[in-house]
């Protein structure tokens, strides 16, 4: 499982330290931040006390004009729960109070001078992509149209090869080898590297190249949602039909369908034109164009 601690918070968005400067070990354990309102005013049903709770202009605003009794409640009965931490926004002052209470607890006091909304979109994003729930796949990673496929196949059977040619032909590696897989929603797998494999593709009789030093910056992106399996396969006679329209097929990765196909590789066959057909014809029926439903209305017709 993956581990963000408030150090990490810190370290990414520059935040001020206020108070709690001991606790910077604490986990963070939930994706998302949360605005305490509600528990403001004495409602705790629904309390996210396990994510990062961000106090923006709204909640500040209210603390302030609180007796000091009443002010001493209403951030008592949050503390209590022992958040990970507090994120002030827009660089917001007078919060000795908050400090007094924060240090009573240990829980860290941190501030930002970024708008509230924007530093929740930020931190939201972060945390979704750091606490995902994660695999590591044998393949290459690719972007073809900005479309995101993972290729697989035995070892040597012409993965980074192919990966190879789609990129001289201007689409992008993502991943080689070694494909980090992220579940950041229901239906959605984030293919990324593993941080030391970044620009790198190995490939046989030539050895390990920098694609990005070999074919500028536009020949590498850091991460792309999967949308397309492909599995490379050695040729055999009469395995693969040459019918209309193929039985969909799905690989589960986390619990996600990712479409499936097998492409047989042959020589002098286009394999890398093919995963461009394949990643292109995708998208036509994600727009809801279906090639053999368009033949079927010639035929009808009789055009």
């Amino acid at each position: 499982m993956n581990f963000v601690t408030v150090q990490d918070l810190v370290n990414r968005f520059q935040l001020e330290v206020l108070a709690g400067e001991k606790e910077m070990h604490r986990a963070i354990p939930k994706p998302r931040a949360h605005r305490p309102g509600l528990e403001f005013v004495g409602y705790f049903d629904f309390f996210s006390h396990a994510h990062v709770q961000v106090l923006g202009s709204k909640e500040i605003t209210y603390l302030h004009k609180l007796s000091e009794e009443e002010r001493n409640l209403r951030i008592g009965n949050i503390v209590k729960y022992h958040p990970p931490c507090f994120v002030v926004t827009r660089n917001q002052e007078g919060l000795k109070y908050l400090k007094k209470y924060c240090e009573e607890e240990n829980i860290p006091l941190l501030r930002t001078a970024e708008p509230t909304t924007k530093f929740l979109d930020m931190v939201d994003t972060y945390l979704a992509k750091a606490l995902a729930p994660e695999m590591a796949v044998h393949g290459v990673c690719v972007n073809v149209s900005g479309i995101g496929i993972l290729l697989r196949g035995k070892s040597g059977v012409g993965k980074s090869e192919t990966a190879h040619t789609l990129i001289r032909r201007g689409h992008r590696l993502v991943a080689d080898d070694i494909v980090v897989m992220k579940k950041t929603g229901p239906e959605t797998i984030l293919g990324t590297h593993n941080g030391k494999s970044k620009e790198f593709l190995a490939l046989r009789s030539i050895g390990l190249v920098n694609v990005s030093r070999l074919y500028g910056r536009k020949a590498f992106q850091d991460e792309t949602r999967i949308v397309l399996d492909i599995e490379l396969t050695r040729w055999q006679e009469n395995a693969l039909n040459n019918d209309l329209e193929l039985e969909p097929k799905f690989t589960e990765y986390m619990d996600v369908r990712i479409p499936h196909i097998e492409i047989q590789l042959q020589p002098g066959r286009d394999v890398a034109g093919l995963v461009e057909a394949a990643a292109n014809n995708w998208y036509l029926r994600q727009q809801g164009y279906s090639a053999v439903e368009d033949f079927m209305k010639r035929l009808e017709s009789g055009e």
